[in-house]
């Protein structure tokens, strides 16, 4: 990634928190013309540190009444059971995060579903099911008290 400045700090923190700036808006928010501005998100994009952009849903009004952190031990780290857990995340609608993290646990999920009935299922007929699941813990999310882009 490109060493990035205090002004390119300023463009990625407005257009995270407001990605539907016009180009005149975001260069008055970091104090640049609205030509230097562009070339400056443009680089951004061809350098890959802005990837795209994105709509935040609010998962309740989406239909998730039910968010969950769950954390995933594998029995053994072979390449099989690896490969074979991320292809059944990855199929998975319900979860919207999988991330390969280090310590007593393999996979971090967030997992979003209607309910605790449909997490349930999901538990038994999809994560359990997974050769090589040696434990599943679920941490259920009570109330974000911070969001990165807020």
């Amino acid at each position: 990634m490109p060493k990035n400045d205090e002004i390119d700090r300023r463009i990625l923190r407005e257009l995270q928190r407001h990605a539907r700036l016009t180009n005149v808006e975001l260069a008055e928010r970091v104090g640049l013309s609205a030509s230097a501005c562009l070339r400056r998100v443009q680089d951004l994009e061809r350098s890959g540190v802005i990837s795209g952009y994105h709509a935040r849903v609010d998962p309740l009004a989406g239909g998730a009444g039910f968010i969950a952190y769950v954390t995933v031990a594998l029995s053994s780290h072979t390449k099989e059971n690896l490969e074979a857990f991320e292809r059944t995340v990855a199929a998975a609608p319900q979860v919207v995060e999988c991330h390969n993290i280090t310590g007593a646990t393999s996979y971090l999920l967030r997992v979003e579903v209607a309910g605790l009935q449909q997490y349930k299922k999901f538990h038994t007929e999809t994560l359990a099911a997974v050769p090589g699941v040696a434990q599943i813990t679920t941490h259920v999310l009570l109330a974000t008290t911070k969001h990165r882009f807020d």
